[in-house]
C-alpha cells in the first residue's frame, strides 16, 4: 500500500449503465460500484483510489473473473508508485534528479521507461518550438499546493532562465542515458510524465488479464473497453466554469487530457498562478484558460495541452489542428471557445 489511501465503493447502479462519469481536467469523483459483486450475473466490477503524483488517482475496472481484480489494481498501483519515484523531480533520489546533479558533468543511465518520456518530450518541444520544454525545471521548484504554495525568487528565476533549452538535454538511446550539457540545468518532467505513468496503469492491468478499465488521475483519464462492453462516459469541465459540465462524452479506448489554469493554483499578492510555466519567461502562461484533448494515441497527444496553453489560442489552434488523430478544445481567455468539429459531434449533454 506504500502508506497511501484507499477507499472502495459500495453502492450499486443500474448494471445496463455501467459507465463512469468523470470530470476531465479537475475532479477526481467515480460513480460508485458494488464491490466484488456482479450484478445480474454480469461482471465483477471493483474501484479502488490512491494518493499519487500528488494527486488522487482511480481505478475502476471489470472482469468476468473476481480474483483477477484486486492483484491486477495492486499492480497497477505499484507499477505506477515505482515510476512516479524514478520521474519525480521533487525526490532527491529520483533518477530526474540525478540528470540535474550531473548537469554540465557526464551522462546518466536512465531506465527505459524515463527514456520514452524524455523523447516524447523532446519531440513536443521541437514542433511546438520550444513552447514545451522539460528543462523548464532549471528555474527553480514551484509548488502549487494552495495550502502550502512555494515559488522561485523574481532573481532566481532571472538567473538560471537561460538555462531553459530543450536542445541541451542528449539522449542516447543505445546506450541509454541522458545528460544535460550546461551546470545548472534541471528537467521537470511533470508536464509529460503523468500521462505515460497512468498509460503504464493500463498496460500493467492488462497483462493481468483486465480488457475494460478506466484510470483518472487528477483529471486525464485512460481507459479501454472490451467490443461488448458499453464505453465509458468521461465529463468534459468547462475551462471557463470549472465547477460545471461543458458535456459528456463516449470513450471506448484512449485518453482524454486537459491543461488549465485553474487545476493546481494558488494566489499571492492578488496574482494569480498556475502550474503551465512558459519556457520564454519561467512564469506561469499568460494563454488560454484550459485546453482539453481527446485521442487514441499517448505519442500524439502527450504534452501537447501544455504547448497550447503557453502558444496561445490561435497557435495552439493550428498545432492541434495539425495533429493527427486528436481532437481538442481550447477556452480562450477572452471567454471565447474553439472545438474541432470531431469532437463537437461527440460532446451530448451533461
Amino acid at each position: 500500500m506504500n502508506g497511501a489511501s484507499r477507499h472502495q465503493a459500495t453502492n450499486r447502479v443500474d448494471a445496463g449503465r455501467r459507465r463512469l462519469v468523470q470530470a476531465a481536467a479537475l475532479g477526481a469523483c467515480l460513480t460508485a460500484w458494488p464491490v466484488a459483486h456482479a450484478a445480474s450475473g454480469g461482471p465483477v466490477r471493483l474501484r479502488d483510489s490512491r494518493l499519487l503524483m500528488g494527486t488522487q488517482v482511480d481505478i475502476a475496472a471489470e472482469s468476468q473473473e473476481a480474483a483477477l481484480l484486486r492483484p491486477a489494481l495492486d499492480a497497477a498501483f505499484d507499477r505506477m508508485d515505482r515510476l512516479s519515484s524514478v520521474m519525480s523531480h521533487y525526490e532527491p533520489t529520483s533518477r530526474v534528479a540525478a540528470i540535474g546533479l550531473a548537469a554540465g558533468l557526464m551522462p546518466v543511465p536512465v531506465p527505459p521507461e524515463l527514456m520514452q518520456v524524455l523523447q516524447m518530450a523532446q519531440a513536443i518541444s521541437r514542433r511546438s518550438d520550444g513552447a514545451f520544454d522539460v528543462t523548464i525545471g532549471s528555474v527553480g521548484h514551484w509548488h502549487f499546493d494552495p495550502q502550502n504554495p512555494h515559488m522561485p525568487t523574481p532573481a532566481y528565476i532571472a538567473r538560471h532562465l537561460p538555462n531553459v533549452d530543450y536542445r541541451r538535454l542528449v539522449l542516447d538511446a543505445r546506450a541509454g542515458t541522458a545528460q544535460l550539457t550546461r551546470p545548472g540545468m534541471r528537467v521537470d518532467a511533470g508536464g509529460i510524465a503523468k500521462l505515460y505513468i497512468l498509460a503504464a496503469g493500463i498496460d500493467t492491468l492488462k497483462q493481468h488479464g483486465l480488457d475494460t478499465a478506466l484510470i483518472n488521475g487528477g483529471g486525464d483519464v485512460v481507459a479501454i473497453s472490451r467490443p461488448a462492453a458499453l464505453p465509458w462516459r468521461v465529463g468534459i469541465r468547462d475551462p471557463r466554469a470549472p465547477a460545471k459540465l461543458l458535456g459528456t462524452l463516449d470513450l471506448r479506448h484512449g485518453f482524454v487530457a486537459s491543461s488549465g489554469d485553474y487545476e493546481r493554483c494558488f494566489v499571492r499578492d492578488g496574482r494569480h498562478y498556475h502550474h503551465v510555466l512558459d519556457p520564454k519567461t519561467g512564469y506561469p502562461a499568460n494563454g488560454p484558460r484550459g485546453v482539453t484533448l481527446v485521442g487514441g494515441e499517448l505519442a500524439a497527444l502527450n504534452g501537447l495541452g501544455a504547448a497550447a496553453m503557453v502558444l496561445g489560442t490561435d497557435q495552439g489552434r493550428e498545432l492541434i489542428r495539425h495533429t493527427a488523430g486528436v481532437e481538442g478544445l481550447i477556452a480562450g481567455r477572452d471567454g471565447d471557445m474553439w472545438i474541432t468539429p470531431s469532437l463537437r459531434s461527440r460532446l451530448m449533454a451533461a
